[in-house]
C-alpha cells in the first residue's frame, strides 16, 4: 500500500500548516510507515492511505516520488 505522510520537518518546532511537506511511503501499515520513518526527526503530521483513483490522480503528479526507506 502507499501511504501519504504529511510532516513538519523538525519535530521540536510548533506545526505551521505553510511549512508542511509530504512524501509517499509504499508500507504494509500506518505502524510500518512510523517504523521506517521514526529516524528521520520529522513531526508526523498525518498517514493516509491513498489508492484506487486518488492514487492515480497523485502520481500525475511530477512532485509524485516514491519515498525509498
Amino acid at each position: 500500500m502507499i501511504y501519504k505522510v504529511f510532516f513538519q520537518i523538525h519535530a521540536n518546532e510548533v506545526p505551521v500548516r505553510e511549512n508542511t511537506k509530504t512524501i509517499y511511503v509504499e508500507a504494509g501499515s500506518i505502524a510500518e510507515v512510523r517504523n521506517k520513518l521514526k529516524d528521520r526527526s520529522y513531526n508526523i503530521e498525518f498517514i493516509q492511505e491513498i489508492k484506487g483513483e486518488f492514487l492515480d490522480y497523485e502520481q500525475s503528479f511530477e512532485s509524485y516520488v516514491l519515498e525509498n526507506v
